[in-house]
């Protein structure tokens, strides 16, 4: 179901001065600020170890900051303990690297562990059923053209399946916040961006709010320059002043520090050398 739209903006994700120190001597994070709100598209990208992923799992209570402060849905939630975190994560919608489903279970019941396990769609203090969520997981698995796989397992599926199944089971709950860890990493160009329509179909027919961690440029370019046509069932290119440019923007990471955030067309003018490798900058290396 879409998000209404004409509801007021509202901060989903912030960092304020978040540092992470391992025993390495220099930081995995330091002093990282950002925010997100309704609504938007954030691109995360920079080279390995640059500490995206660490954010993705200080933003899911999965490491605990050194120092800094993080707000998750306009609620603090720096020192919040395990308990407290798990309603907070019934929240975000999350696609690990790889799929990260249950090999054991059939994708049914990788798709509906979120509805049978989250405590709010719980009623009376029953649990639901698989029974009653299936009408939620074929939707779900509809959405992302798998609908004929419940009872398959994940072992049968492809590469570029899979991801979609973890594509099925994030948005199943109807998170507030969907974190994509490297969703087109290993795939070939054709089912990458299989995955990336995919994401764009997401964010225009639920309004959803997305951060997307990514090494490839052009996983952002299409996210920042398309829009689905349901009709067609195809992305066609958004025009020059469509709003959705503005709700989509670029962050780059280098060894644990923001150096850059801002439209795509303010990252292609960065003449940095290292921010512009990921960029359409003409001085861009593509590996």
């Amino acid at each position: 179901m879409a998000r209404n739209e004409a509801s007021a903006p509202r901060c989903i994700l912030k960092f304020e001065d978040v540092s992470l120190q391992f025993d390495q001597p220099r930081p995995a994070l330091d002093r990282v600020s950002f925010e997100i709100w309704s609504g938007e598209t954030r691109i995360i990208l920079g080279a390995a170890g640059s500490g995206k992923t660490v954010m993705m799992k200080i933003a899911l209570g999965l490491l605990k900051p050194t120092s800094g402060r993080i707000s998750v849905m306009g609620q603090e939630v720096t020192h919040f303990d395990e308990r407290q975190w798990y309603d907070v994560r019934s929240r975000i919608g999350v696609l690990f690297q790889e799929g990260g489903l249950f090999d054991s279970l059939t994708i049914e019941e990788n798709v509906a562990y979120p509805l049978l396990n989250q405590a709010r769609f719980m009623t009376a203090g029953k649990k639901p059923t698989l029974d009653s969520v299936r009408p939620d997981v074929q939707e779900a698995l509809n959405f992302v053209e798998l609908g004929n796989t419940l009872n398959k397992f994940p072992s049968e599926l492809s590469g570029g399946m899979r991801r979609r199944v973890g594509i099925a089971r994030g948005s199943v709950a109807d998170p507030d916040l969907f974190l994509y860890d490297s969703p087109t990493a290993g795939l070939d160009p054709i089912t990458a961006n299989t995955i990336i329509t995919l994401l764009i179909k997401d964010r225009e027919m639920r309004n959803s709010t997305a951060a997307i961690i990514t090494h490839r440029f052009q996983d952002g370019h299409l996210m920042a320059n398309f829009r689905y046509n349901p009709e067609k069932e195809c992305l066609e290119k958004l025009a020059a002043d469509s709003p959705i440019r503005e709700k989509t923007k670029f962050m780059v990471m280098k060894e644990g520090r923001l150096v850059f955030e801002g439209s795509e067309a303010e990252l292609d003018a960065c003449s940095d050398p290292y921010i512009s490798k990921f960029s359409m900058h003409p001085a861009r290396k593509v590996s």
